[in-house]
């Protein structure tokens, strides 16, 4: 995709590779204020118990200890990942009354040093009435369970479910009318495990008051954010709250929302007037932190005998834990995902978001998707055989097209996802490979088999803070210092944002300085979530860019005595395109506007924001409303190996074949692809967060595994090429970010069954679930042979 681009579609380094490989990147972990004090949080031992009584002066008292707070210490005011009407902020910053999950946060101390901030955690009495607790989503809602909090009154009023935090209710037709009509109906049940991120870099978090003023440094996914919820709860203006860059060593979805640990060491700088810094250890990581989404799905699809979908019912339930999280966030999402890919023409849809005595849940790489592909997919693999038709056929026959209408009001746009399955069928020769291991198994005990799965994956939506604006400030010698309040989480983003600043005003990679992530000195911005940094913040930077330009090249038109449409640009100079010899440098064109524009340095500035006509995100409750305007689309093979003898599978090869609109650096991209592969492989045969009664049993990394070079699976990707990038106009690249999670997983669970005739129906996809499916097939035979 060159089109007469220098730097949008080219490969060039990180921006912060050079300080990431040397060292010199400041983490949070690495910065040091001067008298700064140790931070600690006192967690709860128990699942759920009413706190009857908290005596803090023996910890006060003791030498070395600045401050000791609890909720009473608090102004009271809650919080959650989702503040609206209908579902009001549930959580408090320090737990109030009773405790709901282990390692809930209790209370927080500032002490000169480790050995004396430990030892005022453990001087801290706290008495307990202990209260049942309840941790399967499926036992929580039956009447009489443990309350953990009474369900949402919309519900409470119409079913008669316990510990419901909230729940998406969609559809369009007649989904009875659609099975009565289907010529073929199945029905299946999914589930998947609890995974955690992942992330390599614990949460860190620095805090000092000075002046009236809130400094903070903490590892997230996006300062605006940060600081709205900072603010809310300690009760300041937005003004009074800082968040600073600091690097961020990984977040998977982790790092979003407000932790009690990021309120603790704001409110103990505050009280001793001194900076505090908090390390969370990576077991307090596992036991008390926010994880992945469990989901249950049960999905009900009636098709014609050519594979025709014509109904699906589907109903999701989501552990949320303790409070509500990102739970009916990620119900919602599920209804999304299920609709995007395939065309439904008759669809109902439930989900619910309950409660239970676990770690409340945030967003994962994928937010849901992997987990709906996985039942989707899987099962219309099963449809196909039974109706005789290859996993090809019937996802062609039902795969949206190009600019459908979505029935929310959505639209598909250059939807090229039938390009996707045929291009991923024709590289993997998948139908060649189909079903070779069970009809003519070789004769050792190693069967190879191939799967394939699709995804959609939205880019950018509306919440908080909306919209990204960006700032480009030239300088005399005609450089540019843009001002961005985007956060590099390790995607690339000051990257992508310097590509498309330079090709926009025509100067190099290295003219381009960046000031990021910074809520005192750059503009707001979406954050590294939602998938829509290259899309939102990237057009905002193109904007500003653009704005910049225009400017330059009405001083150029005006110095050269030329319209502005006879003018080119590049090189850091404005010339004649008739004669490109005829030129004037940014340098002296900048000059000239500070001496003859009242000082004018020359300042662009941008702002974007997805569905700029839509007034508001869609509803959670009932998903009536635009959800995006940007979607990608993606079609995955992957080849397995299984042992026989042992079941132990394992991924051999990935092919990746997806609408990225267009790369804006290709590198970047592949490793993106490269880093979902790697993290779908986690999920489906090795990591879990295995529990007992509220307690993780296995809170490190060796316990807890996770993919190394040595499980890694040969990887290869192709960009189907759908939108283009063109300068001074808008652009619509899609997001490569989240949804190559998805479709991978279904593929690698779809392989398994070719290689071996095990249908498996949660992950992870163990070697104890595949050799207790072959004994099945072994059991089944028999009988048949009777």
């Amino acid at each position: 995709m060159d089109q007469g681009l220098n730097f949008i579609g080219k490969s060039f380094k990180r921006k912060d590779g050079p300080d990431k490989v040397t060292g010199r990147a400041a983490y949070t972990q690495d910065i040091r204020l001067p008298n700064m004090l140790v931070g600690r949080v006192l967690r709860s031992p128990h699942p759920h118990a009413r706190i009857v009584r908290i005596d803090t002066a023996k910890a006060k008292a003791l030498a070395g200890v600045k401050a000791v707070i609890t909720a009473a210490d608090t102004k009271g005011i809650k919080h959650g990942f989702v503040e609206t009407p209908r579902y009001p902020a549930d959580q408090s910053v320090l737990a109030q009354g009773k405790v709901r999950h282990v390692g809930e946060a209790i209370a927080a101390v500032a002490a000169i040093d480790e050995i004396t901030a430990q030892r005022a955690l453990e001087a801290i009495e706290i008495e307990y009435e202990i209260l049942p607790a309840v941790f399967e989503p499926e036992a929580a809602m039956q009447p009489g369970a443990p309350e953990i909090h009474p369900s949402h009154p919309k519900v409470a009023m119409k079913e008669n479910w316990a510990n419901i935090g909230g729940k998406t209710e969609t559809g369009w037709g007649d989904v009875e009318k659609g099975f009565a009509e289907s010529d073929y109906v199945r029905e299946d049940r999914f589930d998947c495990q609890l995974r955690t991120h992942g992330y390599l870099e614990p949460h860190v978090t620095l805090a000092h008051w000075e002046a009236e003023k809130l400094n903070v440094w903490t590892s997230s996914m996006g300062a605006f954010v940060k600081r709205a919820k900072l603010a809310k709860t300690l009760d300041l203006p937005f003004a009074a709250v800082r968040i600073h860059k600091s690097y961020v060593g990984g977040t998977f979805g982790g790092k979003i929302d407000l932790y009690p640990h990021e309120y603790a060491a704001a409110r103990l700088a505050m009280i001793t007037g001194r900076p505090v810094k908090i390390v969370i250890t990576r077991e307090e990581i596992f036991q008390a932190f926010r994880h992945a989404q469990p989901l249950i799905i049960e999905v009900k699809t009636g098709v014609k005998k050519d594979g025709t979908i014509l109904a699906q019912e589907m109903k999701v339930i989501n552990n949320s834990g303790a409070y509500r999280g990102s739970g009916v966030v990620v119900i919602f999402l599920a209804w999304g995902f299920t609709m995007t890919a395939y065309r439904i023409p008759n669809l109902k849809f439930q989900g619910y978001s309950v409660y239970t005595n676990l770690t409340e849940r945030a967003p994962q790489r994928g937010h849901g998707n992997p987990k709906v592909r996985f039942a989707i997919e899987s099962q219309m693999d099963m449809i196909a055989e039974a109706l005789g038709l290859d996993p090809i056929q019937i996802r062609l026959k039902n795969a949206r097209d190009a600019w459908e209408q979505l029935p929310n009001g959505d639209n598909t746009h250059q939807a090229g996802l039938k390009d996707c399955i045929k291009i991923a069928a024709e590289r993997s020769g998948l139908l060649a490979k189909y079903g070779q291991s069970r009809k003519n198994p070789p004769a050792d005990t190693i069967r190879r088999g191939v799967g394939i799965g699709i995804s959609s994956y939205m880019g950018g939506t509306l919440i908080y803070p909306n919209g990204s604006g960006v700032i480009v400030k030239m300088n005399d010698d005609g450089s540019a210092t843009v001002l961005t309040g985007a956060i590099d989480i390790g995607q690339g983003s000051e990257t992508v944002i310097a590509q498309i600043v330079a090709e926009e005003l025509g100067i190099g990679m290295e003219d381009v300085r960046l000031i990021s992530s910074d809520t005192d000195t750059t503009p707001q911005d979406i954050g590294a979530w939602i998938s829509g940094m290259t899309y939102v913040t990237g057009n905002a930077a193109r904007v500003a860019a653009g704005n910049a330009r225009e400017k330059l090249l009405a001083l150029g038109a005006d110095r050269l005595g030329l319209e502005v449409s006879e003018l080119g640009f590049g090189n850091k100079s404005v010339f004649a395109k008739a004669n490109p010899d005829l030129k004037i440098t940014y340098r002296e064109l900048i000059a000239a506007s500070i001496a003859t524009k009242r000082g004018d340095t020359v300042i662009g500035e941008g702002f974007w924001r997805t569905m700029r006509d839509e007034p508001a995100h869609p509803s959670l409750a009932t998903a009536k409303g635009r959800w995006t305007e940007n979607y990608a689309y993606s079609a995955q093979v992957a080849e397995v190996e299984v042992d026989l003898e042992t079941g132990k599978a394992r991924l051999v090869k990935a092919l990746t074949v997806h609408d990225c609109g267009f790369p804006i650096n290709p590198a970047l991209v592949k490793g993106q692809v490269d880093g979902q592969v790697s993290m779908a492989l986690g999920h489906a045969f090795m990591e879990e967060i295995l529990i007992k009664d509220g307690y993780v049993l296995n809170p490190t990394w060796l316990d807890y595994r996770m993919p190394t070079v040595h499980e890694l699976a040969l990887s290869e990707d192709v960009d189907v090429i759908t939108e283009k990038y063109q300068v001074g106009k808008a652009y619509r690249t899609k997001e490569v970010g989240e949804g190559l999670v998805s479709g991978i997983l279904a593929a690698i669970g779809n392989a398994i069954y070719d290689a071996t005739g095990v249908r498996l129906h949660s992950t992870p996809f163990s070697a104890d679930k595949i050799l207790a499916g072959l004994r099945k097939i072994e059991r089944q035979k028999r009988q048949a042979a009777e």
